[in-house]
């Protein structure tokens, strides 16, 4: 009996996300359902305030009560039923790893690249899954084949990761890496694709785009960049860090030839997964990062060959997918703007508070860029947390200086208003730039 039932709870795990005894569908499908059904007169932007069905949501979450955390722009948390499916497959792992990970779990791979594809809207043969943003890119960045004298735009206020490969590549191949500057936030796309399209020279091959800027949550207009860039000839890479699983958008439409995204972020997967998104038809010519005994294979799975890493927190990516999609992608992405902008349109007209974000929702959505005068990013975000127990991140690149405050789906609105009140408080008390 002792076995039966060991095996039956064996079954059960290996069935995982991508079955109806999901444990999302066990434990949230129904109260989704009927908070949702509630508000189903509701368009997206109108439910985003509707705090009875966002409670449904907020109750799923194992958020720390002693902390308020505005920094879901560096990881997110996962919710409760990501936590436990990634803790049943690794009990599963350990009771024969040899066997449950490279036999059993390590087939549950092909149904997560379906769930991926199909959340991405994209050719499932055209993803690969990884462990975030930085290795799906920097996979791209030293496998696109460029030689000495291309030329590779992209600009200061890209993720460090990007610019240091680029960099190496420079050192290594001879390329010829050029940064543009934008001082944000800007609310003209028109403008930001003028600035590529005069970069770009005859030995230009391919531009670098950040969909989201991490520091301040500019939106980047990728699919104008890339139709711009394809009539020159040029290909076009898309950091999606920030924007995949927070906005409601197909990769494909963004017209890109190449796509990296981390989804321990928005999507609330669990920590250290990410996913590499390119064209089919370009996937031979890309060389990968490690391993790979045939480089100019066809086939995206050879962007995967990485020895052994963690089956289990790959297994519960697909439980995140559940959730994001129990609550609706248009709805949490009108939900989280709506969070943003209820702190930001609060504190903007304070003296002495500058935001460094547009509140308009073509140019923005989750994360908002916050200074005082007088107090360095560092100074802000001290006194936040030392006081008040509000964690952000202080930011200080290139020439980009505040405090970055991203809120999530268990982000309530009361906390915020903490936050409107810690920074009117400390705005008062902040003295001019220059004054003893």
């Amino acid at each position: 009996m002792t076995n039966r039932r060991k095996f039956i709870a064996q079954a059960a795990a290996l069935a995982g996300a991508f079955s109806a005894s999901s444990l999302f569908n066990q434990v949230h499908a129904t109260d989704f359902s009927r908070a949702a059904g509630r508000i189903s007169g509701l368009s997206p932007a109108q439910a985003a305030e509707d705090e009875d069905f966002w409670m449904t949501i907020q109750q799923a979450y194992t958020v720390s009560p002693e902390i308020i955390n505005l920094n879901n722009g560096g990881v997110s948390p996962s919710p409760r039923v990501v936590q436990q499916a990634v803790a049943r497959y690794n009990d599963l792992a350990n009771e024969g790893p040899s066997y449950f990970m490279w036999r059993i779990l390590d087939e549950g791979r092909e149904p997560l690249r379906q769930k991926l594809a199909d959340l991405a809207g994209a050719n499932p043969e055209e993803i690969a899954v990884n462990r975030n943003s930085t290795e799906a890119l920097n996979t791209m960045i030293y496998g696109i084949p460029l030689k000495a004298g291309d030329e590779v735009i992209g600009t200061k206020q890209d993720y460090p990761h990007m610019i240091q490969a680029y960099n190496k590549r420079a050192i290594r191949d001879g390329i010829v890496y050029k940064q543009l500057s934008f001082d944000f936030p800007i609310e003209n796309d028109e403008q930001i694709v003028k600035a590529y399209a005069d970069a770009i020279t005859p030995k230009t091959k391919l531009i670098h785009v950040t969909h989201m800027i991490n520091w301040v949550g500019q939106i980047m207009p990728v699919k104008k960049i890339s139709d711009m860039a394809h009539e020159r000839g040029i290909e076009v890479l898309c950091d999606g860090a920030h924007s995949f699983g927070l906005m409601d958008f197909k990769i494909p439409d963004l017209h890109c030839d190449y796509f990296g995204t981390s989804l321990h972020k928005f999507l609330s997967a669990p920590i250290g997964s990410g996913m590499l998104w390119m064209r089919r038809e370009l996937i031979p010519k890309v060389w990968p990062m490690v391993c790979g005994d045939k480089p100019n294979d066809p086939d995206i799975r050879k962007f995967e060959d990485l020895g052994t890493r963690s089956f289990p927190i790959e297994q519960g990516i697909g439980e995140a997918i559940n959730f994001h999609e129990g609550i609706g992608p248009k709805r949490k992405e009108e939900r989280i703007r709506y969070l943003k902008n209820y702190w930001a349109s609060k504190v903007k007209d304070i003296p002495k508070v500058r935001l460094h974000t547009s509140l308009k929702s073509e140019y923005s959505c989750a994360i908002c860029g916050v200074s005082i005068d007088g107090m360095t990013p560092g100074e802000l975000d001290s006194e936040l947390f030392s006081k008040h127990k509000i964690h952000t991140v202080g930011i200080v690149w290139e020439n980009i200086s505040c405090v970055r405050v991203t809120p999530h789906v268990y982000t309530r609105p009361k906390d915020l208003d903490l936050l409107v009140s810690a920074i009117e408080q400390i705005a008062a008390k902040a003295k001019p730039q220059g004054s003893k």
